[in-house]
């Protein structure tokens, strides 16, 4: 028999009744009823309720024992009586008689309490993460993401991919997000980098002949941190399958998506065979490339109305023919809404920096008109026009918003959220994922106005790879590809260049010569000069995975021991100052300067 326990505290029942057991687990709390005391012991299986007398000589030690104290407890097994059950608890139905106790560890006054699921300050609870961690809801979310992180291997292996691992210490990159670089004591004055993705190693795996890879694989990125990014590491799911096309991977993952959103929630999956849509439609139709499909409202184009001469919106008529486009987003039978329902949609789009959100209602009479602020500026027909461009109907309303695209696309796609959420239009029981596919293989910098990637530098351009037209990068589209799901992102992925003279002339028209392609990227250019197969991938990631179906809006939630928004791991004091003995080593002097 174990040493600590017979049982676990989620084990007992109606069966058990009269047997002697031992118990070991935390304080969860207790309940002193006088001649009485009442303990709910807890570990990492469940709650088990004990009960001791004041006769018995371990009472006085019970009672002045601190939450989250560690025991051991021997006693017997006893029926609740039918009042005092608690069918929440699997092990609702008994008790345990408290023969004798053994304080394996004591805990002092908490700084967080265990017991109940209250709000706490961020830096409190990362500072005692192994306490926050010990509460029932933080517990649960790291016990799926390992079942999660379980599910996904078996089916990968079911789907005939091997497990591979790839080097943590590798070189850096000129790409993407700024590297965590290692010191070498070895090769002094030279660094490693830690792996931002093992993008080029997994390539290099189909290079070596093997088929379809994958890996729970770390990842390390010096970026800022957001509500669905780590500051510091996060892991993904990575995969590459050689001789395969751009539906291979996608009938891959749609079908492991499926599978683990089915097994691990009983929310509604709204489609099994992802939607493919287009980087162009999705920006124009919903402002962003990760669109929140269960959001019915869609953005439209109406620039082309304001060139009519019974449109006497003069402001949106002007900044039209200098250059700017009006988009609309319609709302559906709300002839009815308040005006400061409207109003409030308004000013909360000045507040996040736009002119404001123009709207009024479509309303009939005799003839079509427009109710509110601006909708006297339009004439009959150019209000049948919005309708039709819209699918509009009476009684329904429109916002709407005229400037440069880009603008544009930012303030539309945060107000198609907020009017989505303020007339409650989201089914928050649903998943709803996409692909958004023909991504432009180049963009032009906003700030530098040169052509830089506009995703991986490594995918294959679309079309005939003897016909490409170079001297018009900026209208090359290439096989690159996100998998979104509820708004957010999953996953890039991309099938892959592998004719080393094409990524020679891509890398060329965003300012790498050859030279600094072979410097940058000398591992897996000359591989490539010895025959490589046709492949492609993705790399979902596994945090975003889990905030998702344990239905939290922040990645620190899913993640066992994550770092602050400033990138700092409170719990172990890191980073940290080292000796100067080690930099000594590393052939390393500090410049840091003061502010």
């Amino acid at each position: 028999m174990n040493k600590y326990r017979s049982h676990n505290c989620s084990e007992l029942s109606e069966k058990e009744i009269g047997n002697v057991v031992h118990l070991s687990g935390w304080l969860h709390r207790k309940r002193d009823h006088g001649n009485l005391l009442f303990i709910d012991l807890r570990d990492h299986y469940g709650i088990t309720q004990c009960v001791i007398e004041n006769n018995n000589k371990y009472f006085p030690v019970l009672e002045k024992l601190k939450p989250e104290s560690v025991l051991k407890i021997n006693g017997e097994v006893l029926k609740r009586s039918k009042e005092n059950e608690n069918l929440e608890l699997k092990t609702g139905r008994i008790e345990v008689k408290i023969n004798s106790i053994e304080v394996l560890s004591s805990a002092k006054d908490l700084p967080i309490p265990v017991f109940g699921e209250q709000d706490y300050p961020e830096d409190i609870r990362l500072k005692y993460r192994f306490l926050d961690l010990r509460r029932e809801e933080m517990h649960n979310n790291m016990i799926l993401r390992s079942e999660v992180i379980s599910f996904i291997r078996t089916e990968m292996v079911k789907l005939g991919f091997l497990e591979y691992q790839t080097p943590i210490l590798t070189s850096s990159s000129p790409e993407g997000a700024r590297d965590f670089l290692v010191p070498s004591r070895l090769n002094q004055g030279k660094f490693y980098a830690l792996p931002q993705a093992p993008q080029q190693f997994k390539q290099l795996i189909m290079v070596s002949g093997f088929d379809k890879y994958f890996q729970i694989a770390p990842c390390f990125r010096d970026e800022d941190a957001r509500a669905d990014r780590s500051p510091g590491e996060f892991y993904q799911l990575d995969l590459e399958m050689s001789f395969v096309e751009q539906e291979d991977v996608f009938n891959v993952v749609e079908k492991l998506m499926f599978n683990l959103f089915k097994k691990f929630s009983t929310r509604k999956i709204l489609n099994e065979v992802f939607p493919r849509i287009t980087y162009k439609d999705s920006m124009d139709k919903y402002g962003t490339d990760k669109p929140d499909l269960r959001n019915p409202l869609i953005i439209n184009d109406l620039t082309r109305v304001f060139t009519r001469e019974d449109v006497k919106f003069d402001i949106f008529k002007k900044l039209v023919k200098s250059g700017s486009i009006v988009k609309g987003i319609v709302t559906k039978n709300t002839k009815d809404k308040p005006r400061s329902f409207f109003d409030n949609i308004d000013k909360w789009a000045k507040d996040q920096g736009a002119s404001g959100l123009a709207y009024f209602t479509f309303e009939q009479d005799k003839s079509i008109k427009g109710k509110g602020p601006v909708g006297k500026f339009f004439g009959e027909d150019s209000l049948k026009e919005i309708m039709k461009l819209c699918n509009a109907s009476i009684g329904d309303s429109i916002f709407l918003a005229c400037g440069k695209k880009n603008d544009l696309e930012k303030i539309l796609s945060k107000a198609r959220t907020k009017i989505a959420d303020d007339l409650k239009l989201v089914d928050k029981n649903l998943f709803a994922f996409c692909w958004i596919v023909d991504y432009p293989m180049f963009e032009l910098d906003e700030k530098t106005k040169k052509i830089i990637f506009s995703h991986n530098p490594f995918s294959m351009p679309q079309g005939n790879i003897d016909k490409l037209n170079f001297e018009k990068p900026l209208e090359m589209k290439a096989y690159q590809y996100d998998i979104v799901c509820n708004g957010v992102e999953l996953s890039s992925g991309a099938i892959r260049n592998h004719i080393p003279e094409l990524m020679y002339k891509l890398f060329s028209i965003a300012g790498y010569d050859k030279n600094e392609v072979n410097k940058s990227f000398s591992g897996m250019i000359n591989a490539l000069t010895y025959g490589a197969p046709p492949h492609g991938g993705i790399a979902p990631g596994i945090d975003r995975i889990v905030m998702l179906l344990a239905n939290k809006e922040n990645i620190r939630e899913v993640t066992l021991f994550p770092m602050n928004q400033n990138a700092q791991d409170l719990m172990m004091q890191a980073p940290s100052q080292v000796d100067n003995k080690l930099l000594k080593e590393l052939g390393i002097k500090l410049d840091i300067k003061k502010s």
